[in-house]
């Protein structure tokens, strides 16, 4: 049986991005940290890292944000990039503000475009991510694809066989599914995740998507009732259904 692993209440509060180590110890000094409702005036005690802490351990009466090992799924809205660097609106910047202070800090699992909405996943825990991610695992991504002009018919056929061959690329595709939803809209989901490739395989059908929607990753389905722009905390079940 694993030990439960335990850290320094104020670098525990510093790596959460509540503010500095100095500062963790002055809040803790003036009785603003709490143990199932006692003062933690001692700010060098140990806290063990579970997923309940955030039900024992408050500041300034509220709970304290998820300890390391977060994951979250996210409704991407248009116009955001999943870059911590560049200009313009961020996913990031759809979560609290100090989580950008995070240590570990919190990465998307692959990405999604400027353009393209849907079911994102966002983590701190590498493990995690490279499992999702690993070309071993297969996750299958489903897009929701909307085209410029009718599809010609040949589409599902050309993409479940495999060896597409998109431009400037040297390594065939591998197998995708497609379900013709209307002249002008699919289903199409992968097990890849090469740049832009939604885009550049039905640019290499002779066509131009308009819009992009992921909808599910693997088992995991983007919740009705997650608007665009708003996230939440992912259960034990949602990662299973991941890998399902």
């Amino acid at each position: 049986m694993s030990k439960t692993p335990t850290l320094r209440l104020d670098r525990l509060l510093a790596n959460l991005g509540y503010g500095s180590r100095r500062e963790m110890q002055a809040l803790a000094k003036y009785g603003r940290i709490t143990f199932d409702g006692e003062p933690m005036k001692d700010a060098d005690k140990h806290v063990p890292l579970t997923r309940d802490l955030p039900d024992h351990l408050h500041l300034d009466g509220k709970p304290i944000d998820p300890p390391p090992g977060i994951a979250l799924m996210l409704h991407k809205p248009l116009g955001t990039t999943c870059s911590h660097k560049e200009a313009g609106p961020l996913v990031y910047d759809l979560l609290p503000t100090r989580w950008r202070m995070r240590d570990p800090a919190i990465s998307t699992i692959g990405r999604l475009d400027k353009d393209t909405s849907g079911l994102l996943l966002l983590t701190d825990d590498g493990g995690l991510l490279h499992r999702v991610i690993s070309p071993k695992n297969h996750v299958a991504k489903r897009y929701r694809v909307t085209l410029d002009r009718p599809l010609r018919g040949d589409e599902a056929e050309t993409f479940a066989a495999g060896g597409l061959m998109l431009d400037g690329e040297t390594k065939p595709l591998l197998p995708a599914v497609m379900e013709t939803l209307s002249p002008t809209e699919a289903l199409l989901t992968l097990t890849e995740g090469r740049y832009h490739q939604v885009r550049r395989m039905f640019a290499a059908m002779g066509n131009h998507v308009t819009a992009l929607h992921r909808e599910s990753m693997g088992g995991l389905d983007l919740p009705a009732d997650l608007e665009p722009g708003t996230w939440r905390l992912m259960s034990d079940a949602d990662l299973a259904a991941i890998f399902a």
